[in-house]
């Protein structure tokens, strides 16, 4: 009643057999080889369809994955832009009262600082030398001791400009020396290069100096060549030395000077407006501004006439005010009534 055949040993050995005879025919010419295209191309569908399930799944997964990640970024986004946008709604306040109190100083606001881009070719950071080559140079107006800073904050100044590019010196050389204030108290001083890029050293301050850990140093615009304001570097390190006149006073840098690859250089000699109001010179005639004279106070009188358009030419010279006053009494004493008297008089002279 069952069929007889091949025992499983004799079929696993031809099995064998045959699989080692493809192996040495294959390795040995390339006759299979239009046989395995051809198994491949029939074997394809049915492996798409195999892996069709987890290649949809994994699709899904990380489909679902993006949009939660990304929902989640323009979220913190959104709330970074409200933040910035609050922030800077409160900078333009304070921007405003500035001028305000500027003002009434009778002082000058700088209208703002213009800038211009450029990438860095190539770095010298040698422990004494700490220098960058930038792509811009003097053909686009920039010139020795122009400030350099990036999105974080100062970098340095050009110590040299070629018409094609320009050194610039970073703040942490050894020879570069930047004035600085604590942004907390206003305390003024120079942060000094310590000849290591994470690492500002301010030598001229004593023991007993009100500044701490944690404080912020924005250039104070003295000097010159920095702009007022702009973030330099944070206190790491303040130690009292009581056998010396000075602490010991270290700050790292706000900008990345490790990782920079565009500056901006800034052009520091915007115009300056004027936020008082000039004093006022009264104008000639002719429309010429002579220079102030003393007010004259005005003839309160209803009797006057009018000052005639056909006034002498040596009034021309004259304030405006002191004319219509001189013309107004000439017309005071022409027009005022005479008594008898004085008429008799006048005849009689």
């Amino acid at each position: 009643m069952f069929a007889k055949g091949p025992s499983i040993n004799t079929r696993f050995l031809v099995a064998v057999l045959l699989s080692i005879a493809l192996l040495v025919i294959d390795q040995s010419s390339a006759r299979l080889a239009n046989m395995r295209a051809m198994l491949s191309i029939l074997l394809y569908p049915i492996l798409y369809a195999v892996n069709l399930p987890s290649e949809f799944f994994n699709e899904i997964n990380g489909s679902v994955s993006a949009y939660v990640d990304l929902k989640a970024e323009v979220g913190k986004l959104k709330e970074q832009q409200f933040v910035s946008d609050t922030r800077l709604l409160k900078f333009e306040a304070l921007e405003k009262e500035n001028i305000r109190l500027r003002s009434l100083l009778e002082s000058s606001y700088n209208i703002g600082e213009e800038l211009m881009v450029a990438e860095i070719l190539s770095v010298n950071l040698s422990p004494i030398d700490h220098v960058v080559l930038v792509n811009k140079g003097s053909r686009f107006g920039l010139h020795i001791k122009q400030p350099v800073l990036d999105t974080q904050g100062v970098i340095g100044q050009v110590i040299r400009t070629l018409p094609l590019n320009s050194e610039i010196m970073l703040i942490t050389d050894p020879n570069h020396a930047i004035p600085v204030q604590v942004n907390r108290n206003g305390l003024r001083t120079i942060a000094v290069g310590s000849g290591h890029l994470n690492r500002l050293v301010l030598p001229f301050l004593p023991n007993n100096a009100d500044i701490k850990k944690g404080d912020l140093l924005i250039t104070s615009g003295l000097g010159g060549t920095f702009p007022q304001g702009y973030p330099v570097a944070v206190v790491d390190d303040f130690q009292v030395q009581p056998n010396k006149q000075f602490a010991y006073i270290s700050a790292t840098p706000k900008a990345a000077l490790d990782k920079i690859r565009e500056v901006l250089i800034v052009w520091n000699d915007a115009k300056s407006i004027s936020l008082s109001l000039p004093l006022s010179i009264p104008p000639t005639l002719d429309g010429e501004v002579l220079a102030p004279v003393t007010p004259v106070a005005p003839v309160n009188d209803q009797n006057l006439k009018p000052v005639e358009q056909n006034s002498p030419q040596a009034f021309d010279q004259l304030p405006k005010a002191a004319m219509q006053q001189g013309v107004g009494n000439i017309n005071k004493v022409l027009t005022t009534p005479t008594t008898g008297s004085e008429q008799m008089g006048d005849e009689g002279e």
